[in-house]
C-alpha cells in the first residue's frame, strides 16, 4: 500500500476532523495538507494553495516553514520541555517581559494552552475578585452578541454566535448579553454618527438592570473576528470605558484572533483611546508552531490575590497543564522577532489597506456584496440576496463560493451567525 493511501484510509477511519459533517468523507476522500512555505500549502496530492486563512484558524502569523522558528523549540527542547507553571522557565521569563513591553499599562502575564483556556482564567479572576470583595456577587460578566470566545461550555456562555451554541444547552449562569456593534445592521436601527454610539452606551442600561453590585466584567473582541468582521467606531471603547469605571466593572480584551499584528498594530485594542484590565491572547502568539496562550493583567488585579499571605486560601488557585511547555513561549519569542525585523506590522497596513480597496472594488461590480469590513489584514464582506433588505445569502451559497476558490488554488473561509 502507497503511503498516499494509507494516509487517507486511516484518516477516514480513525481520525474526527473539527468543526465538519463526516457523511460526505463516507464517498469522497479528505483533504490532507502535507507541507506549507510562506503562504502557500500543498496537499497530499501535491496540489498548491494560497492560505488566506492563516492555517484555517486565523493563526499562522509569519508564515509557514520559518526554520528560526523551528531550530529555536528544537534547542529548546533538548534542554528543558517542560516544567509546571507553578516554576519559572527561562522563555517564559523572557517572552513575560517581551509582551508587557509592547502592551503599556500592563504588569503581569498568566500562560495557559488555548485562547477558551485564557478567556476561563480571566473568568476566574473576576470571579475570585468578586469572593474577596462583594461576597461573590459582582460576579456577572457581560458580553456582547456575535463576539466569540472558546469551545468549553463556559467560553460558549459568552459567546454571541447562535451555531456555535445550538445544542450545547444549559449554559454557565452568570452571563449576559449586550447587542453587537455592527454599523451595517445597527441593533437600534439607527445611522452612524447621529446614532450617538448607542451599541456602546446600552452597556450602561444592562448593568443598571442587572444590578451594578452584581456585574464584575465585560469581555469584548476588540474587532469581531468569526462573527462577521466588525470593526467598533472609534468612539465606542472610550465610552466602554468610562461607563466601566463608573461602576467599577473591569474590561476584558479578547485578543485570541486580533493580537500579535493581525489588525496592524501589536494588539487590536492598541486602535483605540483606551486602556482594558484584562488582555487574552493565543492563536498568532506562536504562529501556530506550538500551543501557548496568555491572560495579561495590571498589578491592581495581580495584587488582590497576594495581599494577604496569613490566609491560605489567597492566591489565584489555578493551574495549566501545558502552560509550562516551554516550546510556545520559544515558538513566540521567534514570531516577535520575525514581526520587528521583517516590518510585518506596517506590511498588514499597507496590504490591508490594498486589499481593502479591491474589496471596494468589487463591491461596486457586484451586488451581493452587501457591506465590506476589515482593518488590517482582518478583512471580510457581507454577502446579501438584496442589498435594500439586507437580506442575507443562503448559507450554501457561501460555502460554494468558498468551495469555488478552493478549487482554484486559494484558501478563504467563511462565517456565519
Amino acid at each position: 500500500m502507497s503511503d498516499k493511501k494509507f494516509i487517507l484510509e486511516n484518516d477516514k477511519k480513525y481520525t474526527w476532523h473539527h468543526l465538519s459533517q463526516h457523511k460526505p468523507l463516507e464517498t469522497s476522500d479528505p483533504m490532507i495538507i502535507v507541507k506549507g512555505k510562506g503562504m502557500v500549502v500543498s496537499d497530499i496530492n501535491g496540489k498548491e494553495y494560497l492560505d488566506a486563512t492563516s492555517g484555517g484558524l486565523w493563526t499562522v502569523n509569519v508564515g509557514y516553514a520559518r526554520k528560526s522558528i523551528a531550530r529555536a523549540i528544537k534547542k529548546q527542547l533538548i534542554k528543558l520541555p517542560y516544567f509546571a507553571g507553578t516554576l519559572g522557565t527561562k522563555p517564559g521569563i523572557k517572552l513575560a517581559k517581551k509582551l508587557i513591553e509592547l502592551m503599556p499599562g500592563f504588569d503581569r502575564i498568566y500562560y495557559s494552552n488555548s485562547g477558551s483556556e485564557a478567556n476561563e482564567k480571566a473568568y476566574k479572576m473576576v470571579r475570585q475578585r468578586a469572593h474577596k470583595y462583594n461576597d461573590g456577587e459582582k460576579h456577572k460578566i457581560i458580553y456582547r452578541d456575535r463576539d466569540y470566545h472558546g469551545t468549553t461550555i463556559t467560553t460558549l456562555s459568552s459567546t454571541g454566535q447562535e451555531q456555535r451554541k445550538f445544542g450545547y444547552a444549559p449554559f454557565t449562569p452568570g452571563f449576559v448579553e449586550m447587542p453587537h456593534a455592527c454599523c451595517y445592521r445597527c441593533p437600534f436601527s439607527k445611522t452612524y454618527p447621529s446614532c450617538d454610539v448607542k451599541c456602546a452606551r446600552v452597556l450602561e442600561d444592562i448593568i443598571l438592570k442587572e444590578g451594578a453590585n452584581s456585574v464584575g466584567s465585560v469581555v469584548l473582541e476588540p474587532m469581531t473576528a468569526g462573527g462577521g468582521v466588525i470593526i467598533p467606531v472609534n468612539e465606542y471603547y472610550p465610552i466602554i470605558e468610562k461607563i466601566c469605571k463608573k461602576y467599577d466593572v473591569l474590561i476584558h480584551m479578547d485578543e485570541v484572533v486580533c493580537g500579535l499584528g493581525r489588525s496592524g498594530k501589536w494588539f487590536g485594542y492598541q486602535h483605540y483611546d483606551f486602556t482594558p484590565d484584562i488582555i487574552t491572547s493565543a492563536k498568532g502568539l506562536a504562529s501556530g508552531y506550538a500551543a501557548i496562550s496568555i491572560t495579561a493583567t495590571t498589578n491592581a488585579i495581580f495584587d488582590i490575590f497576594k495581599s494577604d499571605a496569613s490566609d491560605n486560601m489567597n492566591y489565584f488557585r489555578d493551574v495549566s497543564t501545558f502552560g509550562g511547555c516551554t516550546a510556545g513561549a520559544t515558538a513566540s519569542l521567534q514570531t516577535l522577532k520575525i514581526i520587528k525585523k521583517e516590518k510585518l506590522l506596517e506590511n498588514v497596513t499597507l496590504m490591508g489597506k490594498y486589499f481593502l480597496d479591491k474589496l471596494f472594488e468589487l463591491q461596486e461590480k457586484y451586488d451581493i456584496i452587501g457591506d465590506v469590513r476589515g482593518i488590517g489584514l482582518l478583512l471580510g464582506i457581507e454577502l446579501v440576496k438584496n442589498r435594500k433588505t439586507k437580506e442575507p445569502v443562503n448559507e450554501m451559497l457561501a460555502a460554494n463560493i468558498v468551495a469555488h476558490c478552493l478549487k482554484h488554488e486559494v484558501m478563504i473561509g467563511r462565517t456565519n451567525r
